[in-house]
């Protein structure tokens, strides 16, 4: 089977292929046909190595300072091609999807993986890209305004950078809450920010909707709390997804500021977070949303996309 590996930190060209065998399930195992799988802003930063300030150190002391030594790859959909001994809630042909997580492995044509890991029935409504592309912004995006913010039906969201993967979700998320959605996004993506539930669109370059806002969601972190703090309400919240070392300690040391409130850090990637996120896409919440369709050989080429953080949708790579 092909195999993407990493060879370096650097650009995308030090992303390569091998052959391997194909994996064998052992007891509760499942062996997955992996048909699509997600590039993401996160394959893109663990392949340069170029992270927010103050965590590039923390990022190679976990997985290597000379080289990435973790598999690329974080998501997947596909056909279960075979189980081991033990494992009823599976068979094969099954169309699957779900998570190889932070230690990767996703980017290649078979993976093993736990019957009773981050593995689910592929719903009938999504395409495999989709379904490629289902977890990473919306378990995020969920968690976040769900779970940390607490949005709740009538207040207002502020989504900075409304069509990537994240903030593509957050608004669809945010609109069946029942928030106001508003949005920031390239000109060339407005239309696609009003498709997504956003019901007031501006340039980025220009600034945010003029508040206040009751949550903002902050994609890349652009604001920063000394942009958000005018624009959010009395009792807001200011979610910023990408944050430095510094503002993560900051947030966590002092969290409520003038009466307003800073979430930082990341989320959780559980079966119960999983499914949440499906029922949520079953009660006509949340479809991700596609951007670049490439095949697997075009990896590279995928990872250019990613890393320059104004892609519309989802990169997918289909195998």
């Amino acid at each position: 089977m092909k195999t993407a590996i990493y060879t370096a930190y650097g650009p995308p060209d030090t992303i390569g292929f091998v052959e391997r065998p194909i994996p064998q399930p052992g007891p509760g195992d499942v062996l997955v046909r992996v048909r699509a799988a997600p590039v993401t802003a996160g394959d893109a930063r663990l392949r340069s190595g170029i992270v927010p300030r103050g965590l590039g150190l923390m990022l190679r002391l976990a997985i290597g300072m000379r080289r990435p030594r973790v598999a690329p790859g974080w998501a997947f959909a596909g056909e279960v091609a075979g189980v081991g001994s033990g494992v009823t809630g599976f068979k094969s042909g099954q169309r699957v999807f779900g998570l190889t997580g932070f230690k990767g492995g996703s980017h290649r044509e078979f993976l093993v993986i736990r019957a009773d890991g981050p593995l689910l029935p592929l719903p009938e409504t999504l395409s495999l890209e989709e379904g490629a592309a289902f977890f990473f912004g919306g378990l995020t995006a969920a968690e976040f305004l769900i779970d940390k913010a607490g949005l709740a039906a009538g207040e207002r969201l502020l989504v900075c950078g409304a069509t990537g993967a994240v903030g593509g979700a957050a608004v669809q998320i945010g609109r069946h809450l029942g928030a106001r959605v508003a949005a920031t996004a390239s000109p060339a993506n407005h239309a696609m920010a009003r498709s997504l539930g956003a019901e007031e669109v501006t340039d980025y370059r220009v600034g945010p909707p003029v508040g206040p806002h009751d949550v903002i969601l902050d994609v890349m972190g652009k604001l920063g709390w000394a942009g958000a703090r005018g624009l959010l309400a009395p009792g807001g919240r200011y979610i910023q997804i990408t944050a430095d070392l510094w503002q993560m300690l900051g947030a966590n040391l002092r969290p409520r500021r003038d009466g307003r409130r800073i979430i930082t850090g990341t989320n959780k990637e559980d079966l119960a977070s999983m499914q949440r996120l499906v029922d949520i896409h079953k009660a006509g919440g949340y479809t991700p949303a596609l951007g670049p369709v490439l095949p697997f050989t075009d990896l590279a080429q995928a990872h250019a996309i990613a890393e320059g953080f104004h892609k519309p949708g989802n990169i997918v790579v289909t195998m």
